[in-house]
């Protein structure tokens, strides 16, 4: 790959005919529009917080150097940025009227700048490396020069890789802040629409886990029915499943869940009742399990992670259990006293596990009535009994 660094380039030079548009994933441009500042390849722009994209701008009215930008060379003689993309557009927006800094404590714009000042941002010229290369080498080199700052994601990664119609179509449906869908995918997906995080879980759900290899099959499509067809339908599923929504619902494995459970009838009242009754009980720890155990038809009590007895509580159980065998002169095991080979054993706390005697699952609660100690071995073969 070819390099050449180029320092005449100004901020005026590289911004003309800057265009920022709102809708994410639609590119932005520069250098009379030779430039491409958001290629397919780029992440969106995240810098839009009110202090980094500030930074950016008072670093040059300081006059402190922002560092090396690298642009790619097309074959057609264009230019993308391969790093450098949240710098350029934070200075894109700033001379556009997009936001303001602070200066002797009052929100100043660019065009009520000093005059002076503007002339020293528009003449600050910028360190750019333009590269030209094959295609794995530009992909390569983009993947090095993004580990530092905000590190690239794995699927910002995978977007750079397999670049292409499907990533452009891809990012305008799920990395697009301004989606309409985004508030009620945002109770059951959890993440960072401008992060591609959206776009990730989409495509880990209709991949089944391989999004590498979903995304190298349809690199060259324009079409995305597929992913949006499944992501919709896992997405409808919950949402008519579930009548409600709890925090926790957020950020579940849904797709694998509807792989398992969307052929099954479930009456949503039922379940949503159900739901509701497990959040209510003191005893489930594991709230984010409830909806995987409601669809199981409630035989994994594992999945809520029941409160089991306190240390107290085995203690107070062992000692009155333990002195009740010792008069009877059997085992302080119930079931080993049924049992002709153990009846007279009397087990050790450490040997013991705390029981419930009514199962949880059949309502029995967690507190020391319905408590029994019983050797681990009787303990472990009972189950849910």
């Amino acid at each position: 790959m070819e390099t050449t660094l180029h320092t005449e380039m100004t901020v005026a030079e590289v911004c003309k005919g800057f265009a920022y548009n709102e809708l994410e994933g639609k590119g932005l441009y520069g250098l009379s529009g030779k430039l491409t500042i958001q290629p397919e390849y780029q992440r969106n722009y995240i810098y839009a917080d009110g202090n980094k994209d500030v930074a950016v701008i008072e670093s040059i009215i300081k006059g402190y150097p922002l560092g090396l930008i690298y642009f790619n060379e097309t074959e057609e003689g264009r230019y993308e940025v391969l790093d450098g993309q949240q710098r350029i557009t934070s200075i894109g927006r700033f001379l556009t009227g997009k936001f303001s800094v602070m200066i002797d404590g009052k929100p100043i714009y660019y065009n009520t700048l000093d005059k002076e000042i503007r002339k020293k941002i528009d003449e600050t010229r910028l360190l750019v490396y333009i590269c030209k290369g094959t295609e794995q080498e530009i992909k390569e080199w983009f993947k090095t020069i993004n580990i530092a700052g905000v590190p690239l994601n794995e699927q910002e990664l995978l977007n750079a890789v397999y670049s292409g119609p499907f990533v452009t179509a891809a990012k305008a449906e799920f990395s697009n802040s301004r989606n309409s869908n985004v508030q009620k995918w945002s109770a059951y997906v959890k993440g960072n629409v401008k992060r591609q995080e959206f776009l990730q879980t989409a495509l880990e759900w209709v991949s089944k886990g391989q999004r590498a290899d979903y995304m190298a099959k349809h690199r060259a499509d324009g079409n995305i029915d597929e992913l949006k067809t499944y992501f919709g339908s896992v997405i409808d599923w919950v949402s008519t499943t579930f009548k409600g929504i709890e925090k926790e619902m957020c950020g579940q494995e849904w797709g694998s869940l509807y792989e398992k459970f969307h052929t099954t009838a479930y009456d949503p009242d039922k379940i949503w009742e159900k739901v509701q009754e497990l959040y209510r009980d003191p005893y489930v720890k594991n709230k984010r399990g409830v909806f995987e155990y409601v669809l199981e038809g409630c035989m994994r009590p594992e999945l809520l992670d029941i409160r089991i007895f306190d240390e107290a509580t085995k203690r107070t159980v062992y000692q009155k259990q333990t002195e009740e065998a010792r008069s009877k002169g059997v085992s302080n095991c119930p079931h080993c006293a049924m049992a002709e080979a153990t009846k007279t054993k009397i087990w050790e706390l450490k040997d013991m596990d705390a029981d419930h005697v009514t199962a949880w699952s059949k309502g029995g609660a967690t507190t020391k009535d319905n408590c029994q100690m019983l050797c681990k071995t009787h303990n472990r073969a009972k189950g849910n009994r």
